[in-house]
């Protein structure tokens, strides 16, 4: 199997709150955290659990899908993204996602752990890794060819386990994996800009970026991070200030936040599911919390966004600039 199939919680756990968080647990014998499959062999092989019938989860790792054939869905963040032929599909660590079953759907279906990019390559894909980098990428096209190649390569020397030394055959892997990214990285869309905390993703201030994403709605205090980092909320605190001129506590509020605004939009939950998804002991502390930050309460947000905004038909998300160019909206009524 290639993920952690226990289910923590309590069985038939229901609500917006029961959204699972799934650890790397490849085959046995596959070495490093690194995973291989097609989209096709991924579905046959774990049609039973957890996403048959599809039921929302997060993962501490990276799931990356080239669609070659067919159309694949996928919801990622509570906005279900299209896929097409051509273009990548990127759930990154911590975002909630959600399957749809795959159809005809086709391709190189790649899982891997941040820690299995060495720190330089890590640091120069900083853009591409962020939690906010586009969930659906179409590179340009005189790299898709090269793309699918390249990933049906790696496809092809995982499942190759065995025919050379061990420690060859994963640093070919990681070698076709870091090529893939850095190519992957100049599709249109993927910020390029060079920041102080993109340029650290391998240090203190770095961690506590992934630790948050994965950690955001259990996890409110600068004290639990560092004891989770290993270092003093000190150490964190200045990390933090140099990388991003932000305290810990405001870092992380702003991250429930942008969470709240996303359920509470276009996710359309109602202020007491998200209040028990993100951590808060009742409806009316996350109340006072969202009002003194956006100057509204919970439910005159969702009125405005539902009221104003453009809400597209079917709430499908194509994300290509074609699409987004082509794509029929209405008001919602």
């Amino acid at each position: 199997m290639m993920v952690d199939r226990r289910h923590p919680g309590p069985s038939g756990q229901a609500g917006p709150a029961a959204v699972p968080l799934y650890g790397f647990q490849p085959p046995v014998g596959t070495p490093y955290g690194l995973e291989v499959s097609t989209v096709e062999d991924f579905f046959a092989q774990h049609d039973d659990w957890p996403w048959n019938p599809p039921r929302p989860g997060r993962a501490t790792f990276h799931y990356l899908i080239a669609v070659t054939e067919g159309e694949l869905r996928h919801d990622v963040d509570h906005l279900t993204r299209t896929v097409t032929p051509g273009q990548w599909l990127w759930v990154r660590p911590g975002h909630t996602q959600c399957r749809h079953p795959p159809g005809a759907a086709r391709g190189p279906f790649i899982l891997f752990e941040p820690d299995v990019l060495r720190p330089d390559i890590a640091r120069l894909l900083a853009p591409l890794t962020a939690h906010e980098a586009p969930a659906v990428l179409s590179p340009h096209p005189a790299d898709a060819t090269w793309l699918q190649q390249t990933a049906l390569q790696l496809l092809d020397e995982h499942r190759a386990l065995g025919r050379r030394p061990l420690d060859v055959h994963h640093a070919l892997r990681r070698s076709l994996l870091e090529s893939l990214l850095l190519r992957l990285a100049g599709a249109p869309g993927v910020t390029q800009a060079d920041t102080r905390a993109g340029r650290s993703r391998g240090d203190t201030y770095g961690r506590f970026a992934d630790a948050l994403e994965l950690h955001f709605r259990e996890m409110h205090r600068a004290a639990d991070y560092a004891e989770s980092l290993g270092c003093s909320v000190r150490t964190l605190s200045r990390a933090a200030r140099d990388a991003t001129g932000k305290g810990v506590r405001e870092l992380i509020d702003e991250r429930r936040l942008l969470e709240a605004r996303r359920l509470l939009g276009s996710a359309r939950w109602d202020a007491r599911s998200v209040a028990d998804h993100l951590g808060f002991s009742d409806p009316a502390n996350f109340g006072r919390f969202f009002r003194d930050r956006t100057g509204l309460t919970p439910a005159a947000f969702a009125a405005r966004e539902a009221g104003t905004g453009l809400t597209c038909l079917s709430g499908v998300v194509p994300d290509s600039a074609s699409a987004r160019a082509s794509r029929t909206c209405s008001r919602p009524r």
